[in-house]
């Protein structure tokens, strides 16, 4: 019997020990049998940035809110040159197609002059909505010079005769030193008048027709703007009155190589098409003067397109130029 008991005290010891390790095993694993751990050091545990290069989130920290973003400031709006002259007389708003030629033409001026007004350096410049000045500086329209008036013809004072009442009124005048009856005087024959080739028109301008072709197609306001003479490739194009050129060139569409001559502060002329230009820029011309060369460029058939304009608008030659 004592061996048998040994050996069933043995074997229950052995499941006891195994029972007590399954137990503590499982003790150790479960979350629920953590031993509370307390801190007594009393110091306090920095939270790193995470936003910072190289950080590690701590778990159960707070992420820190980011910092908000600046609103980026609205930009300037930006005004076209001169933009605080827009609708004053004397300024032009340039618009989308403009040209500083085509603007000079329009408005009676030299493209140099208002380049130079407005401080442009390059004439090929300029920008839509950017305000211009197209008259001179002090003057805010160009203003018509008043013609001179021909003084009147001098009146000598005579003295009489002798004693005794005046003569009547259209009657004869006595001669210095004659006696007796008054002699008269035999009437002045005056020459009738003869066919000019030039016309003076306004401004004291004397115009005359700057080509010997036909006219084939007369001045409409708001279409033609003006004469197309007819004539063959390289026929003389006259000077139409005296002035200065302003422009020599092709840049204007529609006009070809363009001459425009400026004649005061009212009246310019233009001269369109031509196949060749013998003037320049700046230069003085005389009326009659051989400024081009019949041509057809820029347009279907060998013509001169002429125009006359008024304070850049464009104004019925015939009415200038003399009858042929």
């Amino acid at each position: 019997m004592s061996g048998r008991f040994q050996f069933l005290f043995k074997r229950a010891s052995a499941w006891v020990l195994v029972a007590a390790g399954v137990a503590l095993a499982a003790g150790c694993a479960s979350p629920d049998h953590r031993a509370p751990v307390e801190d007594r050091s009393g110091s306090v545990r920095a939270v790193p940035d995470p936003r910072l290069p190289g950080a590690v989130p701590v778990p159960g920290a707070a992420a820190p809110s980011p910092a908000p973003t600046p609103a980026p400031a609205p930009e300037p709006v930006r005004l076209p040159p001169g933009a605080e002259n827009a609708g004053k007389p004397g300024y032009y708003t340039v618009k989308r197609g403009d040209t500083l030629y085509a603007i000079g033409l329009e408005s009676g001026q030299s493209y140099r002059d208002i380049a130079r007004w407005n401080g442009l350096e390059n004439p090929n410049l300029i920008e839509v909505g950017q305000v211009l000045r197209v008259v001179p500086p002090g003057a805010e329209a160009p203003t018509a010079v008043a013609r001179p008036v021909a003084p009147a013809g001098r009146v000598e004072t005579r003295p009489l005769a002798g004693p005794g009442t005046p003569p009547a009124a259209g009657g004869p005048v006595a001669a210095p030193g004659a006696a007796g009856s008054p002699a008269t005087q035999p009437p002045v024959a005056v020459p009738p008048p003869q066919p000019q080739p030039t016309s003076e028109g306004e401004e004291g301008i004397v115009w005359s027709w700057p080509a010997a072709g036909p006219v084939a197609t007369p001045f409409e306001d708001n279409k033609t703007k003006g004469l197309a003479i007819t004539g063959k490739a390289g026929d003389p194009v006259l000077a139409a009155a005296d002035g200065r050129v302003v422009y020599a060139g092709s840049g204007l569409r529609g006009y070809g190589n363009l001459v425009i001559v400026k004649h005061n502060n009212l009246f310019l002329s233009a001269y369109g098409h031509n196949q060749a230009l013998l003037v320049k820029e700046d230069q003085i011309v005389r009326r009659g003067q051989r400024i081009a060369e019949m041509g057809s460029t820029d347009a279907e058939r060998v013509q001169l397109h002429f125009e006359i304009r008024r304070q850049g608008k464009p104004v019925d030659p015939a009415r200038l130029l003399p009858p042929r």
